[in-house]
């Protein structure tokens, strides 16, 4: 295995290992959004480039902007004015935004010096995807729509029931 895919890998491990092991939910999350890109550098390595492009369209974009919006809707733990302290201190920013340059910088080597060999004799275009999405699997789609929405509305119930029905 070359040395760029081992590096990337362990950056993966070790973002995956502190989203477990952060107290603070938010730093867990900016972890997650590290692991997310560091999987979308190994499908370009394996030569997914579309894949790695919705990975992080749809994870490390998408979801994790529903991930924070649920964090501060349930608005848990300590009060507004600690936690904001909190956040803006170097230390709790230091971890993913070094995780994070490694990761950039390791999909901008990516980018320019790997070429992709020729898996398949037709390459998978973004119109493929989307008529296969929308056409076989588009009750499947829908369904998972539900199910976000589902979550979304307990996670507004639970964060009204705790906080007093403010």
């Amino acid at each position: 295995m070359p040395a760029p895919a081992l590096f990337v890998a362990s950056v993966t491990i070790v973002g995956a290992i502190m989203v477990i092991t952060r107290r603070v939910i938010v730093h867990a999350v900016l972890y997650l959004v590290v692991t997310l890109l560091a999987l979308a550098a190994v499908l370009v390595m394996l030569g997914a480039s579309f894949a790695a492009m919705l990975e992080i369209i749809i994870y490390a974009g998408a979801i994790m902007v529903l991930f924070v919006f649920v964090i501060m809707m349930l608005n848990l733990g300590q009060p507004d004015s600690a936690r904001e302290k909190e956040w803006l201190r170097p230390r709790a920013w230091c971890g993913p935004g070094i995780l994070a340059t490694i990761v950039c910088a390791e999909l901008l080597y990516c980018i320019r010096s790997f070429h992709s060999p020729a898996i398949s004799p037709a390459p998978i275009t973004a119109h493929d995807v989307g008529s296969s999405l929308f056409g076989r699997y588009v009750l499947m789609v829908e369904l998972v729509s539900f199910l976000l929405l589902a979550g979304l509305v307990a996670a507004f119930r639970i964060g009204r029931n705790r906080s007093g029905g403010r």
